[in-house]
């Protein structure tokens, strides 16, 4: 089992005597329960999916629930909204109990809780695990920051570079997770070392058919996944690209209406993520369409039944795809976006924190030439805030400085 980031978080969370109710969400079989249950032993762990207990558990009192389950864990918890009542209800009276609530579809936990749990509750989202998480051996074990999260903590302060990955002492045990997540994402069933590639494989075409059997279903209660199922297969083609709602309306043959929905529900369930267009500079005219990005590319191979090699559209979802996730295991606020100008400028990533930007761009290329770094040099005209720092990601093994604040590095290098 491999250790998560985010257990220290929490545990600045069990302290407090604010946090008695916290909120796990995020994609089927990205750890929350086994998380829950490893993090928080004391606390009972109840099975909401489980129909027969279900009913019961509605009837009990608020009184019955603070001496019964003063600390519990809720699995699966959007199955039967009325808890969350019971548990606003105990959360109301009584200072000792505490409860963590687990729940697979954002859509259908997340109406409840911001309806009855405002103000009374911390959300926190479970991705699949990072490329440090990735490189620890057992639950005990410390995460490591990688670089990338290092800078982002301290971004006025300028970093060291090994001139080439090579020299990294732990270059061999970072490439050997590189290569596991590009070959099968990064969900923590994969991590199993007894596991072959091809039971890898027939795990990701199970976790597809379930996502969409059940969790699909519960989100949109859908009488026909048709429709559904075509445009997953349309996105997963156009990973990293920009979307016209009307272009994929017209070749899929669906109201725009519908396509936008469904696009939010792949959101709403964490399989894709919508980079919205930076078009804050009102003087150059720039493009406003969303990108889309899959959050794991093990998941994304399953969907178009492939092995083998990444395309360079794969390979930049992948690096944003992680970068995302690194950012939110530390729980800081930055906004994402991409940028292109109407006469075809383009930055794959830009983050926003408060003080400045930082740029990247994102190469499948085992050489990088300078002119790539280059060219981020413009982004200076186009910024309302100070570009901090710009990045070219990629496989090329060397890393190349044009300037203190340019630097091309390592994709693996860089984010394990």
């Amino acid at each position: 089992m491999k250790a998560r980031k985010i257990s220290h978080y929490l545990a600045k969370l069990a302290k407090s005597p604010l946090n008695r109710i916290l909120v796990f969400t995020g994609a089927r079989q990205t750890g929350k329960t086994t998380l829950a249950k490893n993090y928080f032993p004391n606390f009972r762990y109840l099975s909401i999916e489980d129909p027969v207990a279900r009913g019961q558990y509605v009837k009990l009192t608020a009184a019955q629930w603070k001496e019964l389950y003063p600390l519990a864990i809720l699995d699966e918890v959007q199955k039967e909204p009325r808890l969350i009542e019971s548990i606003k209800s105990v959360y109301d009276q009584w200072q000792e109990p505490r409860y963590i609530l687990l729940g697979s579809s954002q859509l259908l936990l997340l109406e409840k809780v911001k309806e009855s749990l405002a103000g009374r509750c911390v959300i926190i989202e479970l991705f699949p695990l990072t490329l440090p998480e990735l490189f620890t051996q057992n639950w005990g074990d410390t995460v490591k920051e990688s670089l990338f999260q290092q800078y982002l903590q301290q971004p006025k302060q300028s970093l060291n570079f090994l001139p080439d990955f090579l020299l990294e002492p732990q270059m061999a045990q970072k490439k050997i997770a590189w290569n596991h997540y590009v070959q099968f994402g990064a969900y923590p069933a994969l991590t199993n070392p007894l596991l072959t590639d091809e039971e890898r494989r027939v795990w990701l075409r199970d976790y597809v058919k379930t996502y969409l059997e059940r969790d699909v279903r519960d989100l949109a209660m859908f009488r026909d996944l048709e429709p559904f199922v075509r445009l997953q297969k349309y996105l997963t083609l156009r990973t990293a690209q920009t979307l016209n709602i009307s272009d994929i309306a017209t070749q899929l043959g669906l109201a725009a209406k519908t396509v936008q929905r469904y696009i939010r529900y792949f959101e709403l369930s964490y399989q894709i993520l919508m980079l919205p267009a930076w078009s804050r500079n009102t003087g150059k005219r720039l493009a406003k369409m969303p990108k889309i990005h899959y959050l794991d590319n093990g998941v994304l191979q399953a969907v178009l039944q492939k092995q083998g090699g990444t395309t360079g559209a794969e390979f930049e979802s992948l690096v944003t795809a992680e970068i995302y996730k690194q950012v939110r295991c530390l729980q800081m606020d930055i906004s994402f976006y991409h940028l292109r100008t109407q006469d075809g400028y383009e930055v794959d990533l830009l983050l926003e924190l408060p003080h400045g930007y930082i740029a990247f761009e994102i190469k499948m290329a085992e050489k990088i030439k300078l002119t790539e770094l280059k060219r981020l040099k413009k982004l200076n005209d186009l910024l309302d805030k100070p570009l901090l720092h710009a990045f070219v990601l990629s496989n090329d093994d060397q890393t190349h400085e044009l300037a203190p604040n340019f630097t091309a590095v390592n994709a693996a290098y860089f984010l394990g």
